[in-house]
């Protein structure tokens, strides 16, 4: 049986998303948007913008960013974001699937507080004004860094509704920052924490990495103890990936660096893992993902009628990527410092028309339907209904899926509950196996074909 997955290291990959843009292609036909977006349900959709900016690139970091902006280069993206906002609007607003209604925003990127407070003013603007999103009235989440996260861009977010606060520290022990290439103090990231308590964002999540070069259980546990002590209502913990064209990628010995002739990187990671998950679980969190660990009671940080299973999301932003049932699209995706350029460039110098028509993206079946259905939901803690699934899919996954799932139950990966679909705990430790080995041959081999380019 080949489930596509037969690397055996439980991280083939994180999947956040599926398919991943490196699968995206470029739309020959440049489909319209007032066509994809007919008939397709918009009383329940998310926002997304997009801001591909930092201060600093991470060593581990191959997401769609570029490092500073020359002098006017914010308020060009800024000025075709409210471009292409109008044409997104006007195209939703055409179509025949009843009142455009935004049930959810986020800012992502990059980092969107690398903009100042009066250009977050203006992004703000463009996502109620432009797109239509009542952000005081929904779920707001947004990025950001230490060394951005200051008290008058957090008085401009807290004031216009946002209601998490995502801060990507990584670790609190300035030699793993060092090796990480993410250089910062700890003293100017528990500034930082204090701000964004002062700001008073309902939701503060802080993301922290396991599997750095020269990290001991010890060293995590204090990084983790650390961070308990300002009592986030979220915490990710996010296992370290070595990628092409990455800092740490590039560098000529291993990344990873020896943890001891008996141990491959794979098992410290998951013994870190493993010490991450029960030292919060004691602290009385509750495992959402392999990743997520959310506070019980903390303020819901999503929308309760936005299904990420159903697709519906708007992306704004060169690094957006926006879902209807039959497309995927975004722009172009490159890791790349010099092609990121290239496609920031190209974006802020397009005009209005240009942004009705969608220019890259992946066609779905149902088939792969199916598939990002069962990935989304799977890889929550919570599991899946599988009379969910039917309802929508006219058969159960164990129909659809067989193999797969018969080598996630022989792994000891699945419970048995014919009702619900769900990762035991070695499950969830193993999400970053499971994931991939759902995906499609033809994407499989649409992202091989991207690394290879």
């Amino acid at each position: 049986m080949t489930t596509g997955n037969d690397t055996a290291t439980p991280y083939e990959s994180y999947v956040y998303a599926y398919p991943h843009k490196t699968a995206y292609r470029r739309l020959p036909e440049r489909p319209a948007l007032r066509g994809l977006w007919a008939d397709q349900p918009k009383d329940a959709l998310s926002l997304y913008l997009h801001v591909p900016f930092c201060e600093v690139r991470c060593g581990f970091c191959n997401l769609f960013t570029r490092i500073g902006a020359p002098e006017g280069l914010t308020t060009a993206y800024l000025d075709a974001l409210e471009r292409q906002a109008g044409a997104v609007r006007e195209a939703l607003d055409g179509t025949d699937g009843g009142p455009v209604r935004f049930a959810a925003a986020a800012f992502g990127g990059g980092t969107p507080t690398f903009l100042t407070a009066s250009e977050l003013e203006r992004l703000c603007d463009i996502a109620e004004k432009g797109a239509g999103a009542d952000l005081r009235a929904v779920p707001l989440s947004v990025e950001a860094s230490p060394a951005t996260t200051t008290a008058d861009r957090l008085a401009v977010l807290a004031d216009r509704g946002a209601t998490r606060l995502s801060l990507g520290v990584q670790s609190f022990v300035p030699e793993e920052a060092r090796t990480a290439v993410r250089p910062q103090k700890r003293a100017d990231v528990e500034a930082a924490l204090s701000r964004v308590r002062d700001a008073g964002i309902p939701v503060l999540n802080i993301d922290l990495i396991y599997g750095i070069d020269g990290q001991t259980e010890d060293s995590w546990r204090y990084s983790l103890d650390v961070a308990l002590a300002w009592r986030p209502e979220e915490l990710y913990l996010y296992p370290l990936y070595v990628r092409p064209l990455t800092a740490l990628g590039r560098r000529p010995d291993d990344p990873a660096g020896p943890a001891g002739p008996a141990e491959s990187w794979d098992g410290r990671r998951l013994r870190l893992y493993r010490a991450g998950r029960d030292h919060l679980l004691a602290a009385g969190y509750e495992q959402v993902s392999m990743r997520m660990f959310r506070l019980p009671g903390a303020p819901a940080a999503g929308a309760d009628d936005y299904a990420c299973q159903t697709d519906g999301m708007v992306g704004l932003g060169c690094g957006a990527r926006s879902y209807t049932s039959e497309l995927h699209y975004s722009f172009d995706y490159a890791v790349d410092m010099r092609e990121i350029r290239t496609i920031v460039d190209d974006y802020v110098a397009r005009p209005r028309a240009d942004f009705a028509r969608a220019e890259y993206g992946r066609w779905m079946d149902v088939d792969e339907a199916r598939r990002r259905h069962l990935m989304q939901s799977l890889l929550q803690a919570a599991g899946m209904p599988v009379a969910e699934y039917r309802e929508r899919f006219g058969g159960g996954p164990g129909e659809h899926f067989p193999a797969e799932l018969e080598a996630f139950a022989a792994r000891g990966w699945l419970t048995q509950d014919p009702g619900l679909l769900r990762l035991t705990p070695e499950g969830l430790a193993h999400s970053d196996a499971v994931g991939p080995a759902l995906f499609s041959a033809e994407v499989r081999a649409a992202m091989a074909a991207y690394a290879r380019k």
